[in-house]
């Protein structure tokens, strides 16, 4: 009897051995589950690494802003969200909203005055602040990033409140609502600002053909509306990026300084290759005039002079907290223009950086398509005469981009495009190529796929 135990417990261990052996083989040590918005998990849903390239040929969307609101939520951080499109401050401790409060001012993504948009955090507190930009009083004032602060009703010097609804792009409420989020806020406290919740839009695209043969070595085709990605290939992978370098420089000095300020023309500022014209020692602009050529003809020496109103250095380092702000995890900056090979990023990155323009900086898209936008006074480089690198400035669905060229990086570019889909909507829409041998072939063969595989057709950029 004890041998036929024996032989019974050996057969059985040698069983269970031989599952062991055979299962790692067969499953996976890695799993990745996605729950950013705190629902239950469907664990129908979970994938495997093994099957990654199966994932990728199925709908996804990349992480926008909104979807880290749902992250500090289920983390129980304690922080700010202002929802730019419902006009609403919410204040959340410990994971729970305690209370909402009505924005009375914002503002103006067509003129400049953009609310910056991303993860910031409480820099200084003061309870009245002075705006030398429009020389008003603020009270109960946050400042969150460059310029911008939350506050209360401001006033001038005399006591008269100055009443709109637009604002420089600050967070204007009530004093008494004001005062409430400036007596809940603490020094660093993330500071979250959402311009619009994802929406999913469904694009209609069924049997599709081949993706074209392209030669970027990355490349990232996405809506700019709800991350919805096309097309990707090495999306994730970090490469130079050349003069898209540009677009970041131009945003951080529109957000930290004064446009109408003026600076005067060093030698030590047109170091950097390149010849634009009008760009002489000792001649005085205007920051938004150094715009045209900079995004325009992509200009280094003016890339250099813009950077000189904060310091260089100092430039660079806002870049760089900037792109961390609006989710570019893998980007890195070391100059203002892109001259060197170790300013990088990934198309992914980049569509954050292309999203937060349009919905942001939109006038930087315009003066990349060759038009003039306010300018607080006479503009003196001649726009028509600005050689545009930007090869697509006269496809009227075109809004706007930036393209960059290095030697041992080949081209980049960031093109965002707008379209019309089935049902009318309007869709903008970014094709953004990274080591490609030519940047305008590459995007009319994507172009064209988009027109014949998603029932898109183009839309006139306004």
């Amino acid at each position: 009897m004890k041998r036929l135990f024996l032989a019974l417990f050996l057969i059985l261990l040698f069983i269970g051995s031989f599952y062991l052996i055979l299962s790692s083989f067969f499953i996976p040590k890695t799993i990745i589950i996605e729950n950013f918005q705190n629902f239950p998990v469907n664990y129908l849903d979970i994938f495997f690494l093994d099957d990654l390239k199966g994932y990728q040929e199925e709908p996804f969307y990349l992480t926008i802003i909104s979807d880290i609101k749902d992250d500090f939520i289920f983390n129980n951080k304690t922080f700010l969200a202002i929802n730019l499109s419902g006009k609403k401050v919410k204040l959340y401790e410990e994971g729970e909203l305690i209370e909402k409060i009505p924005i009375l001012a914002l503002g103006d993504i067509y003129n400049w005055g953009g609310t910056p948009v991303g993860l910031y955090n409480i820099m200084s507190k003061h309870r009245l602040a002075f705006s030398s930009i429009v020389n008003v009083y603020m009270p109960y004032a946050l400042r969150f990033y460059g310029k911008y602060f939350i506050h209360g009703q401001p006033f001038f010097s005399g006591g008269r409140q100055f009443i709109s609804e637009i604002s420089g792009g600050c967070v204007g409420v009530s004093n008494e609502d004001a005062r409430s989020i400036f007596e809940f806020a603490e020094l660093n406290m993330p500071v979250l600002i959402i311009d619009e919740k994802r929406d999913y839009f469904e694009f209609k695209g069924k049997n599709l053909s081949d993706f074209p043969e392209i030669s970027a070595k990355s490349y990232l085709v996405v809506d700019l509306n709800s991350g919805f990605v096309f097309a990707e290939e090495n999306s994730e992978k970090q490469l130079s990026i050349a003069s898209l370098t540009k677009l970041m420089n131009a945003i951080v000095v529109a957000e930290n300084i004064d446009l109408r300020r003026s600076i005067v023309v060093q030698q030590k500022m047109l170091k950097p290759r390149g010849d634009t014209k009008g760009l002489r020692v000792g001649r005085r602009f205007r920051v938004v005039e150094l715009f045209y050529p900079l995004l325009i003809e992509s200009s280094n020496d003016s890339a250099e002079i813009l950077s000189g109103f904060l310091g260089r250095n100092r430039t660079i380092r806002k870049m760089n907290q900037k792109a961390e702000a609006i989710l570019m995890k893998s980007t890195e900056f070391v100059d203002p223009h892109g001259l060197s090979l170790k300013n990088v990023s990934t198309a992914q990155d980049l569509f954050q950086l292309a999203r937060y323009t349009l919905n942001v900086r939109q006038p930087l898209l315009e003066i990349s398509r060759g038009n003039k936008v306010r300018s607080f006074g006479r503009v003196y480089f001649k726009i028509e005469e600005l050689f545009n690198r930007n090869i697509f400035f006269n496809d009227p669905s075109f809004v706007g981009g930036k393209t960059g060229f290095l030697l041992q990086a080949k081209h980049s570019a960031i093109f965002i495009f707008r379209f019309s889909t089935y049902s009318e909507e309007i869709r903008n829409i970014a094709i953004i190529l990274l080591g490609s041998e030519n940047n305008k072939s590459d995007t009319q063969r994507i172009y064209r796929w988009l027109l014949e595989n998603y029932s898109l057709s183009p839309e006139i950029a306004i």
